[in-house]
């Protein structure tokens, strides 16, 4: 069987992209509740600051702007995150799968059926970078 990326990177140690560690580093960060108060800590900030602005539009459009930003980079990073752990766990699948379909294959002499299953398993296996 073909190793997949994962596979290799396991293999051969921790070969991540300095941007991965850091997706990795802020994905921690901004599913804790410290990342949530900071966030409600701007927002009270933006309340209080009413009446430092002398247009209402203004002061509206700042903290618009300033969650539309964060926002898009937010998305962004967690995607890959998301991306990145969903990768994880199909390679977890896929060893599991293997270990299976061999364990079947091993008691499959005499059953038909149990040959087209070990058989249909081991096509399953990496089915995801096919499609």
């Amino acid at each position: 069987m073909k190793n997949t990326a994962a596979a290799q990177t396991r293999a051969s140690g921790d070969r991540r992209s300095p941007f991965d560690r850091f997706v990795e580093w802020a994905h921690l960060r901004v599913s804790q509740a410290p990342f949530f108060f900071v966030c409600a800590g701007i927002v009270v900030g933006w309340l209080a600051s009413l009446p430092l602005w002398t247009d209402l539009k203004e002061w509206q459009t700042a903290i618009h702007t300033v969650s539309s930003v964060l926002t898009l980079l937010l998305v962004a990073l967690l995607a890959n995150a998301g991306r990145r752990e969903g990768e994880a766990a199909q390679e977890k699948l896929n060893v599991i799968a293997t270990a299976l379909a061999a364990l079947v294959a091993a008691n499959a002499n005499n059953s038909p059926e149990l040959q087209d299953a070990t058989k249909a398993l081991r096509e399953a296996v990496g089915l995801e970078e096919r499609h």
